[in-house]
């Protein structure tokens, strides 16, 4: 795909993608995006709840795709590192399982980033054969959702109940 005008760092598409420019972190923009998520997250699930959260984590994967889809037409990368609006849709899923406990929150994060990181089959598998806005977005949203049913199974164990 060919390069069109640059985007600003201002774009609508730029900001979202790279969540408010938590990507362009030089080192770990992946973790960085999912750390910057996490604020927000906590607080629509201390507030609104756990489905409000899943919720929102969907709306993030729509609106993921619709910014990434931008991004790529006017960058022409394929899959860059500095959008991480997936590592959003993606946290956000897996920390709808937690209790708003510290252990549960920091739980929610290492298991999704080593979902996202070692990409265990069916993930690493839409990494490799789904491309396009959607491939970015869609491997870390199942990651998400793998993350948030082990979550589950962590809590049952630790706290005998879901």
């Amino acid at each position: 795909m060919s390069k069109t005008a640059p985007l600003s760092l201002w774009h609508p598409a730029v900001i979202l993608s790279t969540w408010f420019w938590s990507g362009l972190s030089p080192k770990a923009p992946g973790t960085v995006g999912s750390l910057a998520a996490l604020p927000f997250g906590i607080l629509v699930l201390y507030y609104f709840g756990a489905p409000a959260l899943g919720m929102a984590s969907l709306i993030a994967l729509l609106i993921g795709w619709w910014s990434t889809k931008i991004y790529l037409e006017r960058t022409g990368k394929s899959d860059p590192g500095e959008v991480v609006i997936d590592e959003v849709a993606g946290i956000w899923l897996t920390l709808h399982a937690a209790d708003l406990s510290p252990l549960m929150i920091l739980l929610a994060f290492v298991i999704f980033r080593a979902l996202d990181i070692l990409k265990p089959w069916p993930i690493g598998w839409l990494d490799r054969k789904v491309k396009g806005a959607f491939g970015v977005m869609i491997d870390d949203y199942v990651a998400g959702l793998i993350g948030s049913v082990l979550l589950v199974i962590i809590k049952k164990v630790y706290y005998g109940h879901f």
